[in-house]
């Protein structure tokens, strides 16, 4: 069995593994771009107030970096894709070493790609949440006023 090194630490490569992973990366990406759609509706449902207030320039960078993150995930879903249908080539019964070894290339790529993503995803939604906190604080605000 071969290992590979992933950001200091040894990960065992072997086709369940890298089967499982894919499985979780998938459910991963797929439970964000639903999110994707909340968060647009959110963004609509507080439309006029992020017009109206000081934060105007983050929400329509906030409303771009959403769109952008959509079309990654849309990217990285059909990556992690075609990534599981060549799964074939480690469970074939056939020693293929040089194919082998660039798939788990490719799934160790993936492993720091996907990381990195769901990093800045979760950064992404903390900013978006402060955002639409502040404009709901602001609302009630001058509703007491």
């Amino acid at each position: 069995m071969k290992t590979q090194e992933v950001k200091g630490y040894r990960v065992w490569l072997n086709s369940e593994n890298m089967h499982e992973s894919s499985l979780k990366w998938l459910s991963e990406l797929e439970f964000a771009k639903d999110e994707q759609l909340f968060f647009n509706d959110l963004i609509k449902s507080y439309t006029l107030q992020l017009i109206d207030s000081e934060h105007f320039e983050d929400a329509k960078k906030m409303s771009e970096q959403i769109s952008k993150t959509h079309d990654d995930i849309i990217a990285l879903i059909e990556a992690v894709k075609h990534h599981e249908n060549g799964l074939e080539i480690m469970v074939d019964g056939l020693d293929q070493y040089e194919e082998e070894q660039a798939y788990r290339d490719e799934h160790r790529d993936l492993i720091l790609k996907i990381n990195a993503f769901l990093d800045e995803y979760k950064d992404l939604k903390k900013e978006l949440f402060i955002l639409i906190k502040g404009v709901i604080k602001e609302g009630k605000q001058k509703r007491l006023l």
